[in-house]
């Protein structure tokens, strides 16, 4: 298939990239290398994909350029994965997501009609549960209150894609990914952060008390995950689906902390802050959906992820180190 794989220069992205490669796809990457963190390491995530492929460094808001490159590769499938990320960089600027997670993902879905291709695959996230008291979380549960800007676009996109389906004939696959981590993790989220402020014996920020649970969920099972939904959206039963993709457990900032700690074999120096305005306490998922008709099986719980990813650092660091 020719795959356009919007963000696939990021974490998760470049991962998806790679295993779409092993598979024999043709994939052209969209991405705007854009500053919320060091381009550079994206620029070295697609100099490591598997095979040379096409990059097109494109802003989702502009529209014209969107459309000329769905135009002139005619996809057979999109997986839309290019966001701006984060919960608490949202409040901040409000905008930015809109623009880039509303408007771009409509771009994404428009330039698809354009150029004939029906099959998308979306990626959400377990933000959009909000404060939902049914744990664990399911697809079919009413959404009546998102906490942030971040988790209102992603419901947003959600949306557009339904319209999609029901005006033109789309098949939708929406992924709500839960707390995603492993090798190429962004910087700036918590596992690498607190990874990196431990091995360097700086003040990690805890935010309350640390009795918040995540639902973590290990990049391999996360692609599992994409592939599966990839191998759905072909099918006729698709129109348009949603299905949670987590790991089925979840773990306490504490609990995260201190696996971090006897991975690294240091103590964390903490530092305790009040709790964040627009961060869910609680995430949890119900992947039953996704392990029915996916047959997704995630393979990697937090006690095995979280060694994994800390062997993955080292041996970073010791490339990067001039010794």
């Amino acid at each position: 298939m020719k795959i356009i794989v919007t963000g696939g220069a990021g974490f998760i992205g470049s991962h998806v990239v790679g295993a779409l490669l092993d598979e024999g796809h043709s994939v052209t990457v969209l991405d705007d290398f854009n500053d919320f963190y060091d381009p550079s390491i994206k620029r070295a995530n697609v100099a490591a994909y598997p095979s040379p492929i096409e990059v097109a460094e494109i802003d989702l808001r502009q529209w014209e350029p969107v459309r000329d490159l769905f135009t002139r590769v005619k996809p057979d499938a999109v997986i839309h994965l290019a966001a701006r990320a984060g919960v608490r960089p949202s409040i901040l600027d409000p905008q930015l997501y809109i623009d880039t997670n509303i408007t771009g993902t409509f771009h994404v879905l428009e330039a698809s009609r354009l150029a004939g291709c029906h099959q998308v695959i979306f990626a959400s996230s377990s933000s959009v549960y909000g404060l939902s008291k049914i744990v664990p979380f399911r697809e079919d549960l009413p959404l009546l209150q998102t906490l942030s800007p971040y988790a209102a676009s992603k419901i947003s996109g959600e949306q557009l894609c339904g319209n999609f389906v029901n005006l033109y004939g789309f098949r939708v696959v929406a992924l709500r990914f839960f707390t995603v981590y492993g090798p190429g993790q962004r910087p700036d989220l918590a596992i690498h952060s607190f990874t990196d402020a431990i091995e360097h014996a700086r003040p990690i920020k805890q935010f309350g008390d640390g009795t918040t649970r995540r639902d973590y969920t290990y990049i391999d099972d996360i692609v599992q995950g994409i592939l599966g939904a990839l191998a759905y959206v072909q099918g006729e039963e698709a129109r348009f689906e949603i299905f949670n993709l987590g790991e089925n457990e979840t773990t306490t900032l504490a609990s995260l902390i201190s696996a971090i700690e006897h991975a690294l074999g240091k103590k964390a120096i903490i530092e305790r802050l009040p709790e964040q305005k627009g961060d869910m306490p609680l995430t949890a998922a119900d992947i039953t959906k996704a392990r029915t008709l996916l047959g997704y099986s995630p393979k990697t719980p937090i006690k095995e992820g979280i060694p994994k990813f800390v062997a993955w650092y080292r041996d970073l660091r010791s490339k990067q180190s001039p010794n």
